[in-house]
């Protein structure tokens, strides 16, 4: 970067708990750039929370709605932020998980929510909204944790969730984990594949079906991309795109073979070079495994 360090830029600052003050771990969260007070908070099993005025005070949205506490995606849509999608099923798959129970839709910001379908995807680990028409949504589906099944994949709506197609499917053992779209160029998406089971004994991440995939065309093909990214067994990954530089793609990736680490390409994924394999970026892959970037400078990773 310019001379940036975190130190530098963020002595001032001293981060606080801003609760819900009994809340378990996370792993879904959204803002809204047009209301900056404003956040969803996706417990793996407490549901859907809100705040409006920056986690002074938060309240739970989803109960009397949802079959399931565990939340794996919260999206509010671009250009309604009225309009919220939860996918259910965290997708920290250990050993305690909850399953999922399809997607809920809201029109009226949180108040609340219908029931929009997938109810056997299981672990949702990820959902998109098109930028212009919020009707437009893809969700990515790990499946069940805990056996095969065929509702696993890349599901797109095209009238808000009254009718869903499966656009890309592995097997009844591989789901996606995470999706992303071009910050410019909604009918480019990139998808993360992931095999994961939970069974009484062990966590399995990974297998040869693992790795990433782009599509070009709107989810109708998809092509899995190979030039400069792990070989082999390729267990969880993770992608981040950049307002700022919107043909920059990060990977967090899980590999065997000491591959796994970060892979950044600045030609929308047709090649990759690594950025690190610093062990500690993958600790307990089938639970963590996050990336994000600064939608406003492309060098700041979390």
């Amino acid at each position: 970067g310019q001379g940036f360090s975190f130190e530098d830029t963020f002595s001032d600052l001293q981060y606080r708990m801003v609760g819900p003050y009994r809340g378990g771990r996370v792993t879904a969260v959204a803002g809204i750039e047009s209301q900056p007070s404003v956040f969803y908070m996706g417990a793996t099993g407490g549901g859907v929370w809100k705040t409006v005025n920056y986690g002074i005070s938060w309240e739970n949205v989803s109960d009397g709605y949802f079959n399931t506490g565990s939340i794996g995606a919260i999206r509010v849509s671009p250009s309604d932020p009225n309009i919220v999608y939860v996918g259910t099923g965290s997708d920290g798959i250990r050993s305690n998980v909850i399953i999922g129970k399809g997607v809920y839709r809201s029109d009226d910001a949180g108040k609340t929510w219908k029931f929009i379908g997938l109810e056997n995807t299981g672990q949702i680990g990820a959902l998109v909204i098109h930028p212009e028409k919020p009707d437009i949504c893809y969700i990515a589906a790990i499946g069940n944790p805990f056996g095969s099944n065929p509702d696993r994949g890349v599901f797109k709506t095209l009238d808000g969730g009254e009718t869903w197609e499966k656009v890309l499917f592995i097997s009844d053992k591989t789901g996606i984990s995470d999706i992303e779209m071009h910050p410019d160029k909604p009918e480019i998406l990139y998808a993360s594949a992931w095999t994961a089971e939970r069974k009484p004994w062990t966590i399995i991440s990974g297998s040869e079906e693992g790795g990433i995939y782009r599509s070009t065309d709107a989810g109708e093909t998809w092509e899995k991309l190979h030039d400069g990214l792990p070989s082999g067994i390729v267990g969880k990954s993770d992608l981040a795109v950049c307002q700022a530089a919107p043909d920059y793609l990060y990977v967090l990736v899980e590999a065997e073979k000491d591959q796994g680490g970060v892979y950044f390409s600045e030609n929308r994924g047709s090649s990759f070079d690594v950025v690190s394999k610093e062990e500690y970026l993958l600790d307990r892959p089938f639970y963590y495994t996050n990336i994000d970037v600064d939608p406003g400078n492309p060098d700041v990773i979390y």
